[in-house]
């Protein structure tokens, strides 16, 4: 008997030791199986021993010193991180330094300059991806292979021996590269340097004026290499991207600090600022594989290279600011600032936006200075508005130089098209806050409640092909957030050598797409997703729903056809989850007895929505054991119908009636489970709910009359610490629910999810 080597899934014959097969390693020549048969088991090692301890090491030392007219830091930092993944591993180093000096009376120039050398090895592949080897452990797998047995086979000669043989002669890997073979030779290299610093003067004018001049720059250089080697089920291939970012800031402050009356207090700010940043990268990448294996350079391609892909981008924002505050007896306040800025990625006539800003506060606590009950007391509300410009290259339209036909040169219109028209993106947003602490601070909160509107917000939006684009750039609509945070502190004990403090934190946040663009159709397309789901912002629905098919109901009850599966709407545009999460909680406890400190923290979340593309295509391969075990007959399911096996979906039929059509799910192709009979993609949708053990810390500080004899330390702290130690509760089903893909605030979806991992940490604190 053979496996069927091309299936990259685990159906088939149930495990039996003394049933003798020809399994993957029987052909590979180097194997010591081969041509042998070896009992048809489950793996001895699974996917989790594919993993590696992860160790990270971090080094550091700063020195600072002065004189009477000034002074200086500088400093030194290294960190090493061999990643959970073989081959993986990140190394940072990071220099800084830092002056003063006084240059005459009320003259001060101050400078800091700093470098970051950041080197990559072996990221980690993420999504549906065959360089994520999550895809095949939670998706396309079979469950007789061994781990172990796989790296010894790669390790013998380095070469691509598979699981997933394309045929019985062992030609090549049809789907699945080895996941040794992937990291070791399918692996993706990176290196950043990054320059950043500034250098100010600073002259105090009188006892309440002075003016500082500065100039910051913040730039960066990245290389990242990526490469298929020969032998890989993909097209062997090398790329590389070169990218440079560079900002300059200019900025000149006129600082204002005078008392109008004897109960009347003043700060105010003039400011401007140039802000310039300009962009250019560079991506470049052979073209139909390499002639000379293991060699990566662009020169090494089989054909001609294609253009490389050229980006240049420039912007320039210059801005001036006010912001003036005001005390009356330290109890009042009032903030107000202005700002206008002008860019140049916005259409001329459209480019000059404002935003104002005004908080008041009463800290009623100093006017109740004789109720030794409350110790603290401040109420305080405040508006805002925050302006955004937009991407660069989006308001023109461009042309796009692909590789050339022969010697004849080709132009064509870019597939995005720009807008003219595009406004200033704006957030207003408007905040109510109590705070309070009573009893010499042994009980107090914060509570705020908050409001955002963000308006005209720029983005990129799907389009029909048939307009000749496939994106359009636009002000896209609006979006309110609005909800609740809420922290609560108490200390039940505080002794002389004892003390307990509590830390509650509690926070609500609902969404709402309040309006589209004209032509939206009541949606936008965030994204488009593997397993047939899209992230949407839907007219009157959060933001970032999912849609696809749902089950249809009857009674609530979910319908089953006359085969016996379920029924799915035939339209993909239900919505079937709301990635956003009810709430957001954490509880902390710290103790404190004589040197010795104790900090835990849990962290909750209550509700939000994630589709599992794991579990969608996991459970159609027979991944997980949700498709093996028995029936409700006590057979095994994966049993024939005529052997007492299959199971009942739960539901009713189309005429409401129980259903009791029972059906086979021997095999992939007929599975009740995930994707092989199209169910509804509800059925993989599951709530994002977790309750984590988040951090635990232990911190030893040594005596004082032991610090004495050790010059020159202060202060010597010995701590352990743990971080992701625990999953207390979840609903996701093998993975972690914090696990998921994301784009900025694009959430609610799981693909090739990674492990939880859990951190353990030794520190040592010495104070100078």
């Amino acid at each position: 008997m053979t496996p069927q080597f091309s299936a990259d899934a685990s159906y088939g014959p149930k495990f039996d030791p003394n049933l003798l097969v020809y399994q993957w390693s029987s052909l590979d020549p180097f194997s010591p199986n081969y041509k042998k048969k070896t009992p048809w088991v489950a793996r001895e090692n699974s996917p989790e021993t594919f993993y590696e301890t992860a160790v990270v090491s971090n080094q550091s030392i700063s020195v600072d010193g002065g004189g009477g007219r000034g002074t200086f830091k500088m400093g030194y930092t290294r960190n090493d991180e061999n990643g959970v993944l073989p081959n993986s591993k990140i190394t940072k180093n990071l220099f800084n330094f830092g002056a003063g000096y006084e240059i005459a009376k009320d003259l001060v120039a101050s400078a800091s300059a700093n470098y970051s050398k950041i080197d990559g090895m072996g990221r980690y592949g993420t999504g549906y991806s065959g360089l994520n080897p999550n895809q095949g452990f939670r998706q396309w797998w079979q469950t007789n292979v061994d781990i172990a047995e796989l790296k010894e086979a790669y390790f013998r000669n380095g070469k691509n021996v598979s699981w997933n043989w394309s045929d019985t002669k062992a030609t090549n890997p049809i789907y699945a590269d080895n996941p040794y073979f992937n990291r070791y030779k399918n692996y993706v290299n990176d290196t950043r340097d990054h320059y950043f610093g500034n250098i100010s003067l600073s002259y105090k004018v009188n006892s309440w004026f002075d003016v500082v001049g500065r100039i910051s720059y913040d730039g960066t250089y990245d290389l990242q290499q990526e490469r298929i080697a020969v032998g890989s089920t993909a097209v062997p291939s090398y790329a590389r991207t070169n990218r440079t970012y560079g900002e300059t800031n200019y900025d000149l402050l006129l600082n204002f600090n005078k008392n109008i009356t004897e109960d009347i207090s003043f700060k105010g700010l003039l400011g401007a600022n140039l802000r310039r940043d300009k962009l250019t990268s560079i991506r470049a990448q052979t073209n139909g594989g390499l002639v000379v294996p293991e060699f990566y350079a662009l020169s090494n391609s089989v054909s001609p290279i294609e253009a490389p892909q050229e980006l240049y981008t420039r912007r320039a924002v210059d801005g001036h600011f006010a912001s003036a505050t005001f005390g009356y007896k330290d109890y009042l306040f009032l903030d107000a600032t202005i700002r206008r800025d002008q860019s140049t990625t916005l259409p001329v006539g459209n480019n000059v936006f404002w935003y104002p800003s005004v908080a008041g506060s009463f800290a009623f606590s100093n006017l109740l200075k004789e109720q030794t009950w409350l110790s603290y007391g401040k109420v305080r509300l405040n508006y805002a508005e925050v302006g955004a410009d937009a991407p660069p290259l989006s308001v023109y339209d461009t042309y796009t130089k692909p590789t050339a036909f022969g010697s004849i040169p080709l132009f064509s219109v870019n597939n995005v098209k720009n807008n003219q028209n595009l406004k200033p993106e704006r957030t207003k947003s408007v905040e109510a806050g109590l705070d309070a602490a009573f009893f010499k601070e042994r009980l107090g909160f914060e509570l705020t409640l908050y409001k955002t509107r963000t308006v005209d917000q720029i983005t990129p939006v799907t389009v029909s092909s048939s307009s000749g684009y496939s994106q359009l750039f636009v002000n896209a609509g609006e979006v309110e957030n609005k909800g609740i945070e809420a922290s609560l502190f108490g200390v039940p004990i505080r002794t002389k050598d004892f003390s307990w403090r509590m830390n509650v934190n509690f926070t609500v946040n609902r969404n709402k797409v309040l309006s589209l663009y004209e032509g939206a159709g009541g949606n936008i397309e965030l994204a488009s997703l593997s397993g047939g789901v899209t992230l949407n912002a839907a007219l009157g629905q959060p933001y970032g729903v999912i849609r696809g098919t749902n089950y249809i109901y009857i009674n609530g009850q979910p319908v089953v056809g006359a085969n016996g599966y379920y029924k799915a709407t035939s339209s993909s545009a239900e919505i079937i989850g709301d990635p956003n999460p009810d709430f957001l909680a954490g509880i902390g406890n710290t103790f404190h007895y004589k040197n010795v400190a104790l900090n835990f923290l849990v962290d909750i979340r209550k509700g939000g929505s994630l589709f599992s593309l794991d579990q969608w295509y996991g459970l159609g391969t027979g991944m997980y054991p949700e498709t093996a075990g028995l029936n409700d007959l006590g057979n095994p399911k994966r049993n024939t119908l005529a052997n007492g096996g299959g199971i009942i979906l739960p539901g009713v039929k189309e005429d409401g009636t129980p259903n009791d059509k029972r059906i086979d799910v021997s095999t992939s192709g007929g599975s009740a489970y995930g994707y092989p009979n199209n169910p509804p993609r509800a059925s993989t949708v599951y709530d994002a709910s977790y309750v984590k053990l988040r951090e635990v810390s232990l911190t030893y500080s040594l005596p004082e009359k032991w610090i004495r004899k050790i010059h020159p330390f202060k202060g010597i702290d010995v701590s352990l610490l743990g971080r992701n130690l625990w999953i207390i509760h979840k609903n996701v089903p093998y993975a972690d629910p914090e696990d998921g893909l994301s784009s900025g605030n694009l959430l609610g979806y799981q693909s090739g999810s990674y492990p939880a991992v859990r951190t353990i940490g030794f520190n040592v604190k010495f104070k100078l």
